[in-house]
């Protein structure tokens, strides 16, 4: 997972980028790549669309640096909004005339919302994550969670709630559309 990084460093790479800097791409990607191939591999469910996307998502950045924005939000953000949006259009031309419309949004809404919960999770902090991780992949007790993390039983109470709201608005914002910042639909 990529550290969290300052606007002050997406702006620079931008920057880089827009000079048509190969190393700062190559840099973007080593530190980005996984988040869009697993963002895509969530939508998917198929590792060679999803490295496609990936390479979809990374050439798009690279034709159009002016794309970003770094004043509607972060590098990082960006390039989750990209490849769900190019995922889910993956996912609804490959998927076209597999059962009725209504089933294909059902499929593509359940995707997008995986994707998002996935996203939301790998960018929460640290000690959210590590108390998630403990209670529901370990099947730990707020209990067991706070002796785990050295932490007292309030405070673990407190990250496990605070982790499950920030969880809970992948459903609330389950869609793809409005979920961008302003000037971010654009198809790639």
């Amino acid at each position: 997972m990529a550290k969290d990084t300052p606007p002050r460093w997406d702006r620079r790479m931008q920057q880089r980028l827009a000079r048509g800097e190969a190393a700062a791409l190559g840099e973007l990607y080593d530190r980005y790549a996984s988040l869009v191939h697993n963002l895509a591999h969530r939508v998917l469910d198929d590792e060679a669309a999803a490295d496609r996307v990936t390479r979809e998502v990374f050439g798009h950045v690279w034709e159009h640096p002016d794309a970003y924005d770094p004043k509607q939000g972060s590098l990082r953000a960006w390039l989750a909004h990209l490849a769900r949006r190019q995922a889910v259009q993956r996912l609804r031309e490959t998927a076209a005339g597999e059962g009725t419309a209504e089933e294909l949004e059902q499929k593509v809404h359940r995707a997008s919302v995986a994707a998002r919960a996935d996203y939301i999770a790998m960018s929460m902090p640290a000690p959210l994550r590590a108390a998630l991780d403990l209670a529901y992949r370990r099947r730990r007790d707020y209990r067991q969670t706070a002796a785990d993390l050295g932490v007292t039983e309030e405070e673990a109470r407190r990250r496990l709630r605070l982790g499950l709201q920030l969880l809970s608005t992948a459903h609330t914002r389950g869609g793809l559309e409005g979920t961008a910042p302003p000037g971010y639909g654009r198809a790639l």
